[in-house]
């Protein structure tokens, strides 16, 4: 699986593409950070391993099964859509509307399901109704010994690439 801050920055990564092709005054900021911490949200069975450990549970009893589920991004795409009639109230200063904030979530969590399919193994995206498992573990198909650095390579590669288009977006450096 990626590690957590290529999770979370990919999904910033996607956010941040949206926020430029909707306009940044209808798409605060906000969203982008919500969307990266949703980036990681079905990662959260790890830490309820730390828990379930003490009873007896394995990590593969645990980690990928309801959490990685496509039932995780529908769920916060139907509270979206249950909460889309309170679309004119503005949430907080930064003037957020409560479906989006559940439209980032979703995407964000989208956004894992992909990436741990795509790079490393399966997941069992109709859990626990069917157990058919779909992935495309890239990961296998690179020689052992790059293997082993792939996911922390990915993760500078990935935070390299956020701190360009940080400098290139919002000039940063202005505040250092």
């Amino acid at each position: 699986m990626p590690n957590a801050v290529f999770h979370i920055i990919f999904a910033i990564f996607i956010a941040e593409i949206i926020r430029e092709i909707v306009g940044r005054k209808k798409f605060p900021i906000m969203y982008v950070f919500i969307a990266g911490l949703a980036g990681i949200l079905p990662d959260l069975d790890i830490a309820a391993f730390w828990i379930m450990y003490f009873f007896g549970f394995t990590l593969e009893q645990v980690h990928r099964t309801f959490t990685h589920t496509l039932f995780l991004p529908l769920l916060f795409l139907i509270v979206a859509g249950l909460t889309w009639k309170f679309k004119n109230k503005d949430l907080g200063k930064h003037h957020l509307k409560l479906h989006n904030i559940f439209l980032m979530i979703a995407l964000g969590s989208f956004i894992h399901l992909l990436l741990d399919a795509a790079i490393s193994g399966m997941i069992v995206p109709l859990y626990p109704l069917v157990t058919f498992s779909i992935g495309l573990n890239l990961l296998k198909h690179l020689p052992y010994a790059l293997q082993q650095i792939a996911l922390p390579s990915l993760d500078a590669g990935i935070f390299i690439l956020w701190l360009i288009w940080l400098e290139y977006r919002h000039k940063i450096s202005n505040f250092i």
